[in-house]
């Protein structure tokens, strides 16, 4: 609980682009905090029934607020809205549903509430609810990196994509846990029952370890994370909108698009572009005075290209030209594959593979 605790004020505290993101992340780890605090704060609290139980319902804000995060870590313009307030939903449910039997009883009937919670239908409401309120969100952020990742690899050139990567491990390992956490709490209706206290010594372990590793993804990445523009569809969202009924493209494209096109391409080869290993496909549609979304179609429906494979082609050609010019045999592979735009020795490997069959310094030899 000290380390949540310590790294949740780190994440409220720190100025960062992403301060939205940070500040939600940081009410989740709270909140969890507060959920881990109950193996040695319940006894306590059992002298205040009705923060002790309130303080059990919070569990209800922790997938929402996690689901709030992925938004506003993938979207770099989400801003909270009164609509958001409705996620709260099953929180204020909860709530309510304890009313009659527990805030408006009198001391002796709380504790006699308390006594035999679990068998009451309240408890089965809760542990029903907050099952289904897992699964639900958890599909929901997957859904949404799903959707991150197909905008992202159309209108981006750089592939490292470390938002969905963070997103998708945080994901996974959280299911994970909830899973161990479903084990444990069904262990109390078998004849197994004796392995409950070995599994909450498990899931502390985890907790443990978990949290210390988004200490240690905050230590190693203080520039976490790369965010996209919301109104930034995936071409095939795009080309839905744009001619829903059109059943077959023509069989060349117009006069129009060849324009386009071969503005486009003399773009990248006179003013080089994609030198800047930060461009994007808004910097692009600014340069050339273009609508995002039509250079979007450009490039991905009409070259059949996603944007990091359109402008990684031209640092490739531009690194062959580098790697057999005579007068540049003092550059090493890193220092070319710098100057080419790319920020990473596996992308710019990869990507030239994937051109020429051959590794670099192969094609230097060669």
């Amino acid at each position: 609980m000290f380390v949540s605790c310590l790294l949740a004020v780190f994440l409220l505290t720190v100025r960062t682009r992403n301060r939205l993101a940070n500040v939600l992340f940081g009410v989740f780890i709270l909140l969890n905090a507060v959920d881990i605090s109950s193996w040695f704060s319940n006894q306590f609290l059992l002298r205040y029934p009705t923060v002790l139980v309130f303080k059990a319902t919070t569990g209800a804000i922790i997938n929402p607020v996690f689901y709030l995060y992925a938004l506003a870590l993938c979207y770099s313009d989400f801003r909270l809205r009164a609509r958001h307030l409705l996620h709260l939903t099953p929180f204020v449910l909860v709530n309510l549903v304890l009313m009659p039997r527990f805030y408006l009883a009198d001391a002796a009937a709380q504790s006699s509430f308390l006594a035999h919670f679990g068998s009451t239908p309240e408890a089965t409401f809760m542990l029903v609810l907050g099952h289904l309120q897992f699964v639900s969100y958890t599909v929901a952020v997957f859904l949404t990196l799903r959707k991150y990742r197909r905008a992202y690899r159309e209108n981006y050139a750089d592939t490292s994509i470390i938002t969905h990567d963070w997103l998708f491990q945080l994901t996974v390992t959280l299911t994970v846990l909830h899973a161990i956490v479903v084990l444990k709490n069904a262990l109390g209706f078998t004849p197994y029952s004796h392995l409950f206290n070995g599994f909450e010594l498990l899931v502390g372990i985890n907790a443990t370890c978990i949290l210390s590793w988004f200490v240690l993804k905050a230590l190693y990445n203080p520039g976490l994370f790369r965010s996209i523009d919301s109104t930034i569809a995936p071409v095939e969202d795009l080309q839905a909108e744009k001619a829903p009924a059109a059943p077959a493209a023509p069989a060349q494209a117009s006069p129009k698009i060849e324009a386009q096109l071969s503005r486009l391409q003399a773009h990248m080869a006179q003013a080089e572009p994609y030198l800047d290993p930060e461009l994007t496909i808004q910097d692009l549609a600014n340069h050339l005075n273009l609508p995002v979304r039509e250079l979007s179609l450009l490039i991905n429906h009409h070259l059949g290209q996603h944007f990091f494979d359109f402008v990684n082609e031209y640092r490739i050609q531009k690194a062959k030209r580098l790697l057999k010019d005579d007068s540049r045999k003092n550059l090493t592979v890193l220092e070319i594959l710098y100057a080419v735009g790319f920020n990473s020795k596996s992308s710019f490997n990869t990507s030239f593979k994937k051109h020429t069959g051959l590794t670099p310094t192969q094609y230097r030899s060669a």
